[in-house]
């Protein structure tokens, strides 16, 4: 006998009160962000804790992340690295990577993390001085995701990762319904599906994150 679980909020609930459990921190930064009027964009818990396992399935010493935001994100993974690990996020805004300064601060990680501030584009020149990376993670532009995409296959090992979230924007991506973002986002899932330089799949929960292992 077959068994499928359709997906439900119930479903989701007892899976983050089982593996995605926030500490204090963490529910600080998370509520502080709508308090500071940040956009409501970082990953929840779940992908969160999802993000943090990836950064120890493949044994990550060097991480990037292209999205900073409040450092939501950045936390779960810096804590999962190794003492001689090290994570460089990017950040465009200079509003929102000084309040990730103050919760990589409050959250102790300040010592693993390298923060660059400015355009992703401009940003991943800098960021290339401290490649090969184990796990790269794409939480900005969509638009720009295929040309964050092809630079992080130039700077991953075989057997890097690389994930990028959003990959379901809402579940648009499986309707009719169409728009700019919806249509690059439907055309990166596209391009990661058929690459064969990588095995690729979809992870489901939250807004979907795309998993891509280069080969």
């Amino acid at each position: 006998m077959s068994l499928e679980t359709p997906p439900s909020e119930q479903i989701q609930a007892y899976i983050a009160s089982l593996f995605a459990v926030e500490d204090e921190v963490l529910r600080q930064i998370r509520e502080q962000t709508v308090e500071q009027g940040l956009p409501q964009i970082a990953v929840s818990a779940e992908e969160g804790a999802f993000l943090a396992l990836l950064v120890r399935l493949c044994r990550a010493r060097r991480v990037l992340e292209v999205g900073t935001l409040a450092g939501y994100s950045t936390v779960w993974m810096a804590r999962a690295l190794p003492a001689d690990g090290y994570l460089v996020t990017i950040e465009k805004s200079a509003v929102h990577a000084e309040i990730a300064r103050r919760n990589f601060t409050l959250a102790g990680v300040e010592g693993k993390i390298r923060l660059l501030i400015g355009q992703a584009n401009l940003m991943l020149k800098k960021a290339a001085a401290f490649a090969p990376y184990d796990l790269i993670f794409l939480d900005a532009d969509k638009e720009g995701y295929p040309q964050y995409y092809e630079w992080a296959l130039r700077h991953l090992p075989s057997g890097g990762v690389i994930a990028a979230h959003n990959a379901l924007w809402g579940g648009s991506v499986a309707g009719n319904v169409s728009s700019p973002i919806i249509e690059a986002v439907r055309s990166f899932n596209l391009r990661v599906a058929r690459d064969e330089r990588v095995a690729a799949h979809l992870y489901p929960a939250g807004d979907g994150t795309l998993i891509a292992v280069k080969k």
